[in-house]
């Protein structure tokens, strides 16, 4: 199975915490599946460690341990706003909004712990 990772699970994945649920810890060791990052969850590391937030890694470091471990990265093309149109406007925020993109273009599960993001149509995965 192919998964794309929100922001927060790759945060917590990385830095190995205990808020990282069991049944996505399992999900992220299956060597069966095929684990993605999205370009724009990078850019989202960057901006709020840019701003001073300690609870996000270095984008840098974040990056490339996914690379290290085996995660593929997933780079936003214009395709992936296309499918913006057709989305209800249940969350405001950009960077998730274009992961359900990406998700949905690409027929990759988005694994998140949002439960708005759990509303929207589309390959979405919740704990």
């Amino acid at each position: 199975m192919k998964y794309l990772l929100d922001t927060h699970l790759l945060v917590w994945t990385a830095a190995a915490s205990h808020r990282l649920p069991s049944n996505i810890r399992a999900l992220i060791e299956d060597p069966a599946n095929t684990l993605y990052f999205s370009a724009a969850s990078i850019w989202e590391v960057a901006i709020k460690h840019a701003l001073g937030r300690h609870d996000f890694l270095d984008p840098a470091v974040l990056r490339n341990a996914l690379l290290d471990h085996g995660y593929l990265e997933l780079p936003v093309t214009s395709a992936h706003p296309l499918s913006l149109r057709t989305l209800p406007h249940l969350h405001k925020d950009p960077f998730d909004r274009i992961l359900i993109a990406q998700a949905i273009s690409e027929g990759i599960t988005l694994l998140t712990i949002d439960p708005i993001l759990t509303q929207y149509p589309g390959p979405i995965r919740k704990p």
